[in-house]
């Protein structure tokens, strides 16, 4: 780590805290809902309102990382979010935390992991050299699975069952650490040539452009993404990937947990299915960049996409913990080593000055439609069963990865690199 320097060091210690505090928050919400409600509708909520900011905020949010200090971004965010749930920690110990003040705390604090994330993918480039991208990804994907999972999950389990006020007070003071350590990093933040940036004595040398209105930097973004033949493939498979995912998460904590569920876990149990997953995605995380060495990385990454699909039928045809557990493990294996591919690929292909602005619009497309599947998961459910829903998300997710294929084969069946990508598209810029 040493040899991606000072910055990266803190920027990656603020990453393992604040996913600590996600995991908790991930796992413990969901099963926190389960205690108050077992239906479908309801506890798909939960999943709902963690996502919705993605759909309503990602755009401006990625054209405020274009304008501003991206460090400062994150640091406020972090501190925003330890303060609503240092609030909803203090209701929950008066005993006045409900379904709804919880689907309030999650969606608010959804909010500022927007502005947080999407900082954070855009502040990376500017603390590490360019040819180390896949390896600091690879860390920091590494510390977001073993801060999500491999540690927050169980936790988020025990605490559940005996002290369910935790589940906020503790992630508070993880994002409170999480946004003081960011301030360790030297040096600012802001990108070079960005849009209403302009000071005295670092002009961009338009005015005109410096103070245009948000909104077009946003159709910039827009346009860049939709000519970019790669970046729109990728995009438009992550979208379909992702609805499909939600739908299925939504609803497979009440296929895993319970007496009257499929599969039969406790709670710690169901901690134990994301310890299983995180431990398998550090490997990911960290053998992703051979793995593109070796294979090409459009074509790794179209059969990541294409194994975790058919994985995600694994639970439903023997509904057993005996299989669970491993399935989780190659979950992670495969799905984090696509992640730090994704992202790698998007920060070579995308120019610095419009890297938080594309990235936004990217997740827009690629995350947006998070909520819909996750609250469209739990009304199917209500009506056709969760065996429907999750054999038909599987479905969806195959159909999306069919689609990449068609639009990527030249990158997929060639030795193309994200770079060849690049010079590929340069006239579409």
């Amino acid at each position: 780590m040493a040899r991606l320097g000072r910055s990266f060091a803190y920027l990656w210690s603020s990453t393992a805290l604040s996913n600590l505090a996600d995991g908790v928050l991930k796992i413990g919400t969901p099963l926190l809902a389960v205690s108050m409600t077992r239906s479908p509708t309801l506890v798909s909520l939960v999943a709902a309102a963690t996502t919705l900011p993605w759909l309503l905020l990602a755009l401006h949010a990625g054209a405020i990382a274009d304008r501003a200090d991206r460090r400062r971004v994150m640091v406020r965010a972090n501190l925003v979010r330890a303060v609503i749930l240092a609030g909803v920690t203090l209701l929950a110990v008066l005993g006045l935390l409900n379904l709804w003040l919880l689907l309030a705390a999650v969606l608010l604090a959804g909010v500022s992991e927007v502005f947080a994330d999407l900082s954070a993918q855009s502040v990376l480039p500017m603390t590490v050299p360019h040819d180390a991208l896949t390896r600091a990804n690879g860390r920091v994907s590494s510390a977001q699975m073993i801060g999500n999972d491999f540690v927050g999950a169980p936790v988020a389990g025990l605490l559940v069952a005996t002290l369910p006020a935790v589940v906020f007070g503790a992630p508070a003071l993880l994002y409170a650490a999480a946004g003081l350590l960011l301030l360790g990093m030297r040096g600012a933040y802001r990108p070079p040539g960005g849009t209403g940036t302009t000071t005295k004595g670092e002009g961009t040398g338009d005015e005109a452009e410096a103070r245009r209105p948000m909104r077009a930097d946003i159709a910039e973004a827009l346009r860049f993404l939709w000519s970019h033949r790669v970046l729109r493939g990728l995009a438009v498979t992550a979208g379909l990937l992702n609805l499909a995912n939600s739908a299925y998460f939504a609803v497979f904590v009440l296929w895993a947990v319970g007496d009257g569920s499929e599969i039969g876990l406790e709670p710690a149990g169901y901690g134990l299915m994301a310890t299983a997953f995180a431990a398998g995605a550090v490997f990911g995380s960290l053998l992703a960049d051979r793995a593109a060495g070796l294979f090409g990385e459009f074509r790794t990454l179209a059969g990541c996409w294409l194994v975790s699909s058919l994985l995600l039928l694994v639970p439903v045809i023997v509904p057993s913990p005996w299989t669970l557990y491993p399935t989780a493990v190659l979950w992670g294996v495969i799905g984090a080593g696509g992640n730090v591919l994704v992202i790698s690929t998007r920060q070579r292909l995308i120019p610095a000055k419009l890297l938080g602005r594309v990235n936004s619009a990217y997740r827009l497309v690629g995350m947006g439609g998070m909520p819909l599947g996750a609250a469209a998961g739990g009304v199917v459910a209500e009506f056709a069963g969760l065996g429907a829903v999750l054999v038909g998300a599987t479905g969806v997710c195959l159909v999306g990865v069919g689609l990449m294929r068609r639009a990527l084969s030249d990158q997929i069946s060639g030795p193309l690199t994200s770079e060849a990508a690049l010079s590929d598209m340069s006239g579409s810029r």
